[in-house]
């Protein structure tokens, strides 16, 4: 009998013409592209081997979501995760329009020996095993930014069971706005071995070059009425407690994407970032202790997002968004 073959999609959304980095993802043979439109898209937009998903489309697409999103927004990049997931989705990649795959772009398999981190190590710099240069990941408390970790001596290998990859990318990484107000240097890191966070050992992931596996797929909620700088941030921090509980781990691996990143205002970002500085810690603190081994991941993706509500780190319409999700993803 065949071995059945992994359905793998990419999701992004893009509010421009093909960019280069769409053009390359279209063309991966193992891999299905699914692009989400906006209001400003371009109303022809269109690319061979892509799935795109317009305006119009959205618009009769009979999910609770598709109702209850903001348009020209971020989050609308979820309707995407639908489509992936109706459509038999194994795993789902993240990335944006900007991100360019590089030549050797993929992921390390998911259950394997790898280099690990040991757990309950809190907060820890990441990049510092990828290079020297002082740099840190968009999410970071910025108590932190300063604290040389010296991770390289606490490496063990044993076998894993990853969760989510987070992939870095080369010339403009995932940095916050202070780094790029105070330095804005381009950062090319080193090439290494993946490695994996144990239980307790914490840190920000994005939505820029990301593969996630079908069991944690509800985890892939965006939380929609927060800032646009802290919502992906948001989703990893409140994704590692849950993931722990069920065994799985995050794992790092080298810079497999160049962003040519797309034009920012750096006091913007640095505003839109301000409520990610105040809450980070306190978010993996309050999902931690909401969350429990006798629920669903789904249950406890609730839960978190309830305690999160009575600290106000979200809103009361983040829970309305976030039923609409809950309930589409069950179709």
């Amino acid at each position: 009998m065949a071995e059945k073959l992994n359905k793998k999609f990419i999701v992004i959304t893009s509010i421009f013409e093909p960019t280069e980095a769409v053009i390359a993802f279209s063309k991966m043979k193992d891999y299905e592209l699914v692009v989400v439109g906006d209001k400003k898209t371009p109303v022809n937009w269109h690319y061979n081997n892509v799935d795109f998903i317009s305006v119009e489309k959205q618009k009769d697409d009979k999910s609770e979501l598709s109702r209850v999103l903001p348009y020209n927004h971020y989050c609308r990049k979820m309707l995407g995760y639908l489509v992936a997931m109706r459509s038999g989705a194994d795993y789902i990649v993240d990335t944006d329009d900007d991100n360019i795959p590089k030549d050797n772009w993929s992921y390390p398999e998911f259950s394997q020996e790898f280099e690990c981190l040991p757990g309950n190590k809190g907060f820890i710099n990441i990049y510092q095993l990828f290079t020297k240069k002082k740099v840190w990941p968009r999410g970071l408390p910025l108590k932190f930014i300063n604290t040389q970790f010296d991770l390289g001596k606490d490496l063990y290998t044993k076998s894993c069971n990853i969760g989510i990859w987070q992939g870095l990318a080369d010339e403009d990484p995932d940095v916050d706005a202070i780094y790029r107000l105070t330095n804005d240097s381009k950062c090319y890191f080193n090439q290494r071995t993946p490695v994996v966070l144990g239980r307790g050992t914490i840190s920000p992931f994005n939505t820029q070059n990301t593969i996630i596996r079908k069991e944690l797929f509800p985890l892939l909620y965006l939380p929609t009425y927060v800032t646009f700088r802290f919502t992906d941030i948001l989703r990893g921090l409140v994704a590692q407690p849950i993931m722990w509980l069920y065994g799985y781990e995050l794992g790092f691996t080298n810079a497999t994407v160049i962003q040519k990143r797309n034009e920012h205002d750096y006091m913007t970002d640095f505003i839109s970032e301000i409520p990610m500085y105040e809450n980070c810690e306190k978010i993996i603190e309050l999902v931690s202790r909401s969350v429990s081994i006798s629920n669903s991941i789904e249950a406890n993706l609730y839960q978190a997002y309830r305690a999160l509500l009575k600290e106000r780190v979200v809103c009361e319409k983040e829970i309305i968004t976030l039923k609409a999700w809950l309930k589409d993803i069950q179709m």
